[in-house]
Protein backbone atom coordinates (compact mmCIF):
# COMPACT_ATOMS: atom_id res chain seq x y z
CA UNK A 1 0.00 0.00 0.00
CA UNK A 2 1.34 3.53 -1.07
CA UNK A 3 1.28 5.69 2.31
CA UNK A 4 1.39 9.35 2.24
CA UNK A 5 3.89 11.17 4.16
CA UNK A 6 4.30 9.86 7.26
CA UNK A 7 7.08 10.73 10.40
CA UNK A 8 6.65 9.61 13.58
CA UNK A 9 7.26 12.12 16.20
CA UNK A 10 9.17 10.74 19.67
CA UNK A 11 8.36 13.31 22.35
CA UNK A 12 10.59 11.99 24.92
CA UNK A 13 12.93 13.51 27.62
CA UNK A 14 16.15 12.03 28.51
CA UNK A 15 16.26 8.95 30.93
CA UNK A 16 17.62 12.29 33.30
CA UNK A 17 14.90 14.48 32.86
CA UNK A 18 12.77 12.08 33.56
CA UNK A 19 13.99 10.93 36.20
CA UNK A 20 13.56 14.56 37.91
CA UNK A 21 9.59 14.51 36.14
CA UNK A 22 8.45 10.81 37.48
CA UNK A 23 7.70 10.64 41.33
CA UNK A 24 9.34 7.22 41.93
CA UNK A 25 12.79 6.35 42.45
CA UNK A 26 15.32 4.94 40.11
CA UNK A 27 13.41 5.58 37.27
CA UNK A 28 16.14 6.76 35.18
CA UNK A 29 16.85 3.47 34.49
CA UNK A 30 13.55 2.37 33.60
CA UNK A 31 13.56 5.50 31.07
CA UNK A 32 17.01 4.86 29.05
CA UNK A 33 15.18 1.25 28.64
CA UNK A 34 12.07 2.30 27.56
CA UNK A 35 13.89 5.28 25.58
CA UNK A 36 15.88 2.27 23.37
CA UNK A 37 12.82 0.06 23.11
CA UNK A 38 10.83 2.72 21.95
CA UNK A 39 13.78 3.78 18.97
CA UNK A 40 13.90 0.63 18.17
CA UNK A 41 10.55 0.60 18.01
CA UNK A 42 10.06 3.26 15.67
CA UNK A 43 13.16 2.44 13.63
CA UNK A 44 11.47 -0.83 12.75
CA UNK A 45 8.65 0.65 11.16
CA UNK A 46 10.77 2.00 8.71
CA UNK A 47 9.07 5.58 8.67
CA UNK A 48 10.82 8.52 9.00
CA UNK A 49 11.23 9.97 11.82
CA UNK A 50 12.04 12.71 15.08
CA UNK A 51 13.17 12.64 18.40
CA UNK A 52 12.89 15.64 20.21
CA UNK A 53 14.05 15.40 23.92
CA UNK A 54 13.94 18.39 26.11
CA UNK A 55 17.11 19.84 24.17
CA UNK A 56 14.94 20.11 20.96
CA UNK A 57 11.71 20.92 22.83
CA UNK A 58 10.88 24.59 22.30
CA UNK A 59 8.56 26.47 24.80
CA UNK A 60 7.42 27.63 27.98
CA UNK A 61 4.78 25.21 28.24
CA UNK A 62 3.78 20.86 27.91
CA UNK A 63 1.10 21.93 25.35
CA UNK A 64 3.34 24.77 23.71
CA UNK A 65 6.72 22.58 23.42
CA UNK A 66 4.50 19.29 21.94
CA UNK A 67 2.57 21.81 19.90
CA UNK A 68 5.95 23.36 17.94
CA UNK A 69 7.52 19.81 17.81
CA UNK A 70 4.32 18.85 15.48
CA UNK A 71 4.73 21.92 13.68
CA UNK A 72 8.28 21.20 12.93
CA UNK A 73 7.41 17.93 11.47
CA UNK A 74 4.56 19.19 8.95
CA UNK A 75 6.98 22.35 8.21
CA UNK A 76 9.36 19.57 6.89
CA UNK A 77 7.04 18.36 4.08
CA UNK A 78 4.85 16.00 5.94
CA UNK A 79 1.30 15.61 6.17
CA UNK A 80 0.90 13.11 8.40
CA UNK A 81 2.15 12.45 11.61
CA UNK A 82 1.97 10.23 14.32
CA UNK A 83 3.53 10.94 17.71
CA UNK A 84 4.39 8.27 20.57
CA UNK A 85 6.11 9.02 23.74
CA UNK A 86 7.87 6.78 25.59
CA UNK A 87 5.97 5.38 28.45
CA UNK A 88 3.72 2.75 26.88
CA UNK A 89 5.63 -0.37 26.97
CA UNK A 90 2.54 -2.29 25.32
CA UNK A 91 3.21 -0.44 21.98
CA UNK A 92 4.29 -2.06 19.12
CA UNK A 93 6.11 -1.46 15.33
CA UNK A 94 2.74 -2.66 13.74
CA UNK A 95 0.48 -0.37 15.88
CA UNK A 96 3.23 2.37 14.02
CA UNK A 97 2.39 0.67 10.29
CA UNK A 98 -1.11 0.16 10.70
CA UNK A 99 -1.90 3.80 12.06
CA UNK A 100 0.05 5.04 8.76
CA UNK A 101 -1.97 3.02 6.34
CA UNK A 102 -5.18 4.13 8.80
CA UNK A 103 -3.89 7.64 7.67
CA UNK A 104 -4.44 7.28 4.02
CA UNK A 105 -8.32 7.21 4.86
CA UNK A 106 -8.36 9.07 7.95
CA UNK A 107 -7.71 12.45 9.59
CA UNK A 108 -6.90 11.55 12.78
CA UNK A 109 -6.15 8.41 14.55
CA UNK A 110 -5.78 7.68 18.11
CA UNK A 111 -5.17 5.23 20.51
CA UNK A 112 -5.96 6.24 24.62
CA UNK A 113 -4.54 5.38 27.52
CA UNK A 114 -5.84 4.15 30.93
CA UNK A 115 -4.82 7.47 32.43
CA UNK A 116 -7.10 9.37 30.08
CA UNK A 117 -4.69 10.96 27.67
CA UNK A 118 -3.32 9.25 24.86
CA UNK A 119 -0.04 7.21 24.36
CA UNK A 120 -0.33 7.53 20.34
CA UNK A 121 -1.90 9.93 18.01
CA UNK A 122 -2.03 9.81 14.00
CA UNK A 123 -2.96 13.82 12.49
CA UNK A 124 -3.21 14.74 9.10
CA UNK A 125 -1.76 18.04 8.35
CA UNK A 126 -5.20 19.39 7.59
CA UNK A 127 -6.83 18.94 10.94
CA UNK A 128 -3.71 20.49 12.55
CA UNK A 129 -4.89 23.87 14.40
CA UNK A 130 -2.22 25.51 16.41
CA UNK A 131 -4.54 27.42 18.41
CA UNK A 132 -6.74 24.87 19.17
CA UNK A 133 -3.80 22.50 20.69
CA UNK A 134 -2.52 25.49 23.20
CA UNK A 135 -5.61 25.63 24.74
CA UNK A 136 -6.26 22.19 25.58
CA UNK A 137 -6.39 21.47 28.97
CA UNK A 138 -2.87 18.89 28.69
CA UNK A 139 -1.88 16.95 31.40
CA UNK A 140 -5.13 17.08 33.49
CA UNK A 141 -7.69 14.41 34.08
CA UNK A 142 -10.42 16.89 32.09
CA UNK A 143 -8.66 16.33 28.84
CA UNK A 144 -10.12 13.71 26.78
CA UNK A 145 -13.36 14.80 28.19
CA UNK A 146 -12.54 18.14 27.07
CA UNK A 147 -11.78 16.68 23.15
CA UNK A 148 -14.31 14.59 23.28
CA UNK A 149 -16.76 17.37 23.75
CA UNK A 150 -15.30 18.85 20.73
CA UNK A 151 -15.11 16.02 18.34
CA UNK A 152 -19.30 16.17 18.99
CA UNK A 153 -19.33 19.77 18.34
CA UNK A 154 -17.22 19.73 14.78
CA UNK A 155 -18.42 16.20 13.75
CA UNK A 156 -14.99 14.91 13.01
CA UNK A 157 -14.65 11.63 12.52
CA UNK A 158 -11.53 9.84 14.54
CA UNK A 159 -10.71 5.83 14.83
CA UNK A 160 -9.63 4.87 17.96
CA UNK A 161 -7.34 1.70 19.22
CA UNK A 162 -7.25 -0.39 21.73
CA UNK A 163 -6.21 1.28 25.60
CA UNK A 164 -3.27 0.43 26.84
CA UNK A 165 -1.41 1.83 30.04
CA UNK A 166 1.43 4.29 30.08
CA UNK A 167 3.75 4.53 33.29
CA UNK A 168 3.69 7.68 35.37
CA UNK A 169 3.46 6.07 38.86
CA UNK A 170 4.21 2.62 40.72
CA UNK A 171 0.66 1.48 40.38
CA UNK A 172 1.52 1.55 36.62
CA UNK A 173 4.20 -0.15 36.92
CA UNK A 174 2.30 -2.65 38.39
CA UNK A 175 -0.19 -2.82 35.78
CA UNK A 176 2.16 -3.52 33.14
CA UNK A 177 4.07 -6.10 34.95
CA UNK A 178 -0.13 -7.88 35.56
CA UNK A 179 -0.95 -7.06 32.52
CA UNK A 180 1.16 -7.59 29.89
CA UNK A 181 3.87 -10.36 28.95
CA UNK A 182 6.01 -9.44 26.10
CA UNK A 183 7.67 -6.64 27.06
CA UNK A 184 11.39 -8.31 26.95
CA UNK A 185 13.32 -9.65 29.99
CA UNK A 186 15.63 -6.57 30.89
CA UNK A 187 12.90 -4.23 31.22
CA UNK A 188 10.66 -6.73 32.90
CA UNK A 189 13.66 -7.29 35.27
CA UNK A 190 13.84 -3.58 35.34
CA UNK A 191 10.12 -2.98 36.39
CA UNK A 192 10.39 -5.57 39.08
CA UNK A 193 13.26 -4.14 40.86
CA UNK A 194 11.63 -0.57 41.13
CA UNK A 195 8.37 -2.14 41.89
CA UNK A 196 10.09 -4.07 44.62
CA UNK A 197 12.31 -1.02 45.90
CA UNK A 198 9.18 0.87 46.63
CA UNK A 199 8.57 -1.70 49.26
CA UNK A 200 5.35 -3.40 47.37
CA UNK A 201 4.69 -6.92 46.58
CA UNK A 202 4.00 -8.11 43.05
CA UNK A 203 1.22 -10.22 42.40
CA UNK A 204 1.50 -11.22 38.77
CA UNK A 205 -1.28 -12.53 36.36
CA UNK A 206 -0.52 -13.84 32.80
CA UNK A 207 -3.87 -12.11 31.15
CA UNK A 208 -3.35 -9.48 28.25
CA UNK A 209 -5.21 -6.51 28.22
CA UNK A 210 -8.93 -7.59 27.65
CA UNK A 211 -9.66 -5.10 25.22
CA UNK A 212 -9.41 -6.86 21.87
CA UNK A 213 -10.53 -4.70 19.37
CA UNK A 214 -8.11 -3.02 17.31
CA UNK A 215 -9.87 0.20 16.31
CA UNK A 216 -13.56 1.59 17.21
CA UNK A 217 -14.96 4.17 14.97
CA UNK A 218 -17.26 6.92 16.81
CA UNK A 219 -17.63 10.58 17.31
CA UNK A 220 -18.75 11.01 20.59
CA UNK A 221 -18.79 9.15 23.59
CA UNK A 222 -15.38 8.43 24.50
CA UNK A 223 -12.62 9.59 26.40
CA UNK A 224 -10.29 10.46 23.49
CA UNK A 225 -7.98 13.11 22.45
CA UNK A 226 -7.35 14.86 19.67
CA UNK A 227 -5.56 18.88 19.34
CA UNK A 228 -7.82 19.73 15.69
CA UNK A 229 -10.64 21.33 14.42
CA UNK A 230 -10.38 24.36 12.05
Amino acid sequence: MKIKKTAILIFANSAQQEAVNKPFSKSSVLFDELNKKTLQKVKRSGLPYFLFSEEEQKGATFGERYTNAIQFVYDQGFENVITVGNDTPQLQTRQLVETAEKLEKNPIILGPSKDGGYYMMGLNKSQFSVETFLKLPWQTSQLTKHISRLLTAKKVKIVFLKILNDIDSISDIKSVLNGFRNIGFTLKQILISLFSSENNTISYSPSFFQNTSEEINFNKGSPLLLPILN
